[in-house]
């Protein structure tokens, strides 16, 4: 009989450990945009919830910090190319405090792994940016999204 629970609550201590982990690492993005990205970006690093980026350009110094306020030069595409934002104005970047709301969480996480002078190709699934709502009339339900991010620098809080 000891036995027999030793496995059960080893079993479920595995299940209740392991369950987040699982689920962090569930493929986010849909299967047609999943084959697209794979194919045009076979280099692109996988963070543990589903966002894909390449290093274009390293940074240095420290990553985002949560409450931190980020300047980024970017540039947002669909998968399909078609772009629906931009900034690229060094003088006026788009600013912002990292981990506050105030971008898409895909951006929240990201950012919080780039270094200031850091370049990277981002790729976003669909529940990291706008959801099942989408931001019309530019970016449709459940749209996987790619940005060209440079993050110019980090301020503190």
């Amino acid at each position: 009989m000891k036995s027999v629970a030793k496995i059960i609550l080893s079993l479920l201590l595995i299940s209740v450990f392991a369950a987040p982990v699982l689920r962090a690492q569930r493929e986010k993005l849909p299967p047609d945009d999943l084959v697209f990205v794979e194919k045009t970006w076979p280099e692109a690093k996988k963070t543990s919830t589903g966002i894909r980026y390449i290093v274009l350009q390293q940074g240095s110094g420290e990553v985002g910090k949560p409450g931190d306020r980020a300047s980024v030069l970017y540039i947002g595409r669909l998968l399909n190319g078609t772009e629906f934002d931009r900034n690229l104005d060094r003088e006026h970047p788009f600013s912002f405090r990292v981990a506050r709301g105030m971008v898409i969480e895909g951006w929240e996480q990201i950012l919080q792994q780039m270094k200031p002078g850091e370049k990277r190709l981002v790729i976003i699934p669909g529940e990291l940016a706008y959801g099942t709502r989408g931001s019309p009339p530019k970016i449709p339900r459940n749209a996987t999204l790619v940005f060209e991010m440079e993050v110019l620098d980090f301020k503190k809080g």
